[in-house]
């Protein structure tokens, strides 16, 4: 696992975004940067500077499931890792289409460090 990966957390909770950052820099990744919308995360990426992304779907603006999409149909960006954050109660369809569309993982939150590192694990050992 590359700790010098710059992560970009995607939530319109700032709570959420908050406790996510923290818990990156708990297992060691020190570049993290937020966005509280599609539309900013995209910006964001396309300007360049971002290797994973981590994401909730519902956001206004533009909703995650759209953000994959624009991401990997860009050859200067399908390299991107993607990890999407659901609440419980999401629907395995809703994850098969979020992994159909070019996500890498997902979580469910609530989530702790352990956890994390886990899904991250997964990720990189699969790319």
């Amino acid at each position: 696992m590359n700790k010098n990966m710059t992560f970009l957390v995607v939530d319109d909770n700032p709570t959420m975004r908050r406790m996510t950052k923290h818990l990156l820099r708990d297992i060691g990744y020190s570049k993290v940067q937020e966005a509280d919308n599609g539309e900013t995360a995209l910006t964001m990426v396309e300007e360049g500077n971002v290797d994973f992304l981590m994401m909730s779907l519902p956001m206004p603006d533009m909703d995650g499931m759209d953000m994959i999409k624009a991401i990997k149909a860009d050859p200067n960006l399908e390299d991107i890792l993607i990890l999407i954050v659901l609440e419980k109660g999401f629907y395995r369809e809703t994850i098969i289409h979020a992994v159909n569309a070019g996500a890498n993982g997902y979580i469910i939150k609530p989530f702790n460090a352990e956890k994390l590192e886990t899904e991250l694990r997964k990720i990189f050992e699969r790319t």
